[in-house]
């Protein structure tokens, strides 16, 4: 197995941790901030896999199905705990997520048609959009300027997260259509 794999491994093994110590006693400044560093952490493998696999051509088909699906998991498991917390409404997360699903199952058609639908600047907006506002949200510091970044965060994300599924799929819309 592969650094760039096993990155990708680590982040799935490091969310538990994250919702544990997030979850335990919410209130807690130590214990959020220690979920924020295994956040911070977790995302920090995000980056890195991708840059390392494609820098030395280390590129697997397990990477390619679990990097994305790592992301979801660590971006939707922060999302539904934030729930819980408060910080986030249902709805929101509800959007988050389905457009998460509305993707991955447009990646899989255009998959069994061999086509590779690869991640738009927009998509790499969100991601990066929803993982910031996660940190912010998580540290759940009693700064002002903080609260009122992270609720700006909220929105964009949710501008972002809304965009990038339009334009995916207007993109790719020949994806949808019967094959004769």
């Amino acid at each position: 197995m592969n650094l760039p794999n096993k990155l990708t491994i680590a982040r799935v093994i490091m969310i538990p941790f994250f919702v544990f110590f997030l979850l335990i006693n919410p209130e807690s400044t130590a214990l959020r901030i220690i979920a924020d560093i295994i956040f911070i952490a977790a995302s920090l493998t995000d980056m890195a896999d991708g840059k390392i696999a494609r820098k030395y051509n280390l590129v697997t088909n397990f990477g390619k199905f679990m990097d994305p699906l790592a992301d979801k998991l660590l971006v939707c498991s922060a999302m539904i705990c934030l729930i819980q917390t408060k910080q986030l409404a249902a709805w929101f997360v509800i959007i988050i997520v389905a457009r998460e699903f509305i993707i991955s199952g447009f990646r899989l058609i255009a998959a069994e048609n061999g086509i590779v639908i690869a991640a738009n600047i927009f998509g790499k907006l969100k991601t990066v959009s929803q993982m910031v506002m996660i940190i912010i949200l998580v540290a759940n510091l009693k700064v002002t300027w903080l609260y009122v970044l992270g609720q700006i965060l909220i929105w964009v994300s949710l501008i972002l997260t809304i965009l990038s599924l339009v334009i995916y799929i207007y993109q790719n819309k020949d994806v949808l259509k019967e094959q004769k």
